[in-house]
């Protein structure tokens, strides 16, 4: 149906509207009247585009920026504190701390049986008394020698073997002093505390079981101090130092992060390149999976447009401009390198062209539209 047609239509239904009818035609004909009044719009008809005389778009202007190559890496979220909590003395496992509970540095993970090494330190104790008592008397001996020695009533060897003596239990004291503090130690360390403030995340052992030194007790994991962790190719080195603010992409959302260290050394297998990033505040949780930008090349000039502005089609990537008569043109072009919500474009587009970002896919070349401006949060 063409303009013309539809336009008698609707000055027809207006006059028709307007015009007081007998009753007869008025009764046949109203019904008809509503049911193509009805009918018109579900059809696009009556549509505001027709009435204003174009179709109504969304444009925005081509502009000329600065644009660096990027590539998308992926990376992960890590804990820079991610530790395994493991028994330093041998026992029964009496209680481990429960996955999931969040522990303060300094709290209890677990303990371990400590009644052989309390045995051990009564056993060590008294040891330490007798060799305080051998170092009294050996002392009290020698020191009554020596007098005697001097007014020759002593031999001299006598006198130096008690000296050996006091000396040899001197020894053992501090030997003595020393085994209680290495069982006193020993028995602080059945209590294996946290050395910072996270979550346990795995149990290993369970109460009952026996726990060797060094057999894992549980996996605890800091929370609050995260980071982001990527493998970057040698190629971005040159462009990548630390201080270096990098685009996010975390669950389709954007965010920005500081590159703490770039480890020098590559892993042999893959060629690639550790990166660590701090990340800005948001609501981050170790193991989730970002993506990260990594400039490839040098920043260089660009013509850009909105990513919106490009129709896809299968003979070609085209972007409708529209003229100053308000009609729109198609243009084939080339994408290059893109940029947060913005993409290079090659091919007949110009720095403040105006562009169809909203609306194109139903445009033909020369058809009249009315363009409105696109505003930041469309």
């Amino acid at each position: 149906m063409c303009f013309s047609n539809i336009s008698a239509i609707v000055n027809m239904l207006g006059y028709l509207g307007r015009k007081r009818l007998p009753p007869q035609t008025d009764y046949f004909l109203r019904p008809w009247l509503a049911a193509v009044v009805m009918f018109l719009p579900a059809v696009g008809l009556l549509s505001p585009a027709l009435a204003a005389g174009g179709a109504p778009v969304v444009v925005a202007e081509a502009e000329a920026r600065k644009m660096t190559p990027l590539i998308q890496v992926a990376g992960t979220v890590i804990s820079r504190n991610d530790s395994r909590l493991a028994a330093q003395v041998d026992g029964q496992v009496i209680w481990v701390a429960e996955v999931g509970a969040l522990l303060e540095a300094g709290d209890a993970a677990a303990r371990l049986d400590d009644v052989l090494i309390r045995d051990v330190l009564v056993e060590e104790e008294a040891s330490l008394a007798r060799e305080q008592a051998n170092v009294s008397f050996n002392q009290a001996e020698a020191q009554r020698l020596a007098k005697l020695a001097k007014d020759n009533h002593a031999a001299i060897s006598r006198l130096e073997q008690a000296q050996r003596d006091l000396s040899i239990s001197r020894s053992e004291l501090v030997a003595a002093k020393s085994r209680i503090a290495q069982t006193q130690e020993k028995q602080e360390r059945t209590i294996i505390k946290v050395p910072f403030t996270g979550v346990v995340t795995e149990q290993f052992i369970q109460a009952g079981e026996w726990a060797d030194p060094g057999t894992p007790i549980i996996r605890l994991v800091d929370t609050a101090s995260l980071e982001a962790q990527a493998w970057i190719p040698v190629t971005a080195l040159p462009y990548i130092a630390t201080g270096t603010r990098l685009g996010l992409t975390v669950a389709g959302k954007p965010a920005t992060g500081t590159v703490r260290t770039v480890v020098p050394v590559g892993d042999d297998q893959s060629r690639l390149y550790e990166l660590r990033l701090l990340l800005d505040d948001g609501a981050w949780s170790a193991g989730q999976s970002v993506r990260v930008a990594i400039p490839v090349a040098e920043a260089r000039s660009a013509i850009v447009i909105p990513r919106d502005a490009l129709v896809l089609r299968r003979d070609g990537t085209t972007v409708f401009r529209i003229l100053e008569d308000n009609t729109a043109e198609r243009i084939t072009v080339k994408t290059g390198i893109a940029e947060g919500d913005f993409i290079e474009v090659t091919g007949g587009i110009k720095p403040g062209d105006t562009v169809v970002t909203r609306g194109a896919e139903r445009l033909r070349a020369g058809q009249e539209v009315t363009p409105k401006q696109q505003v930041a949060d469309e």
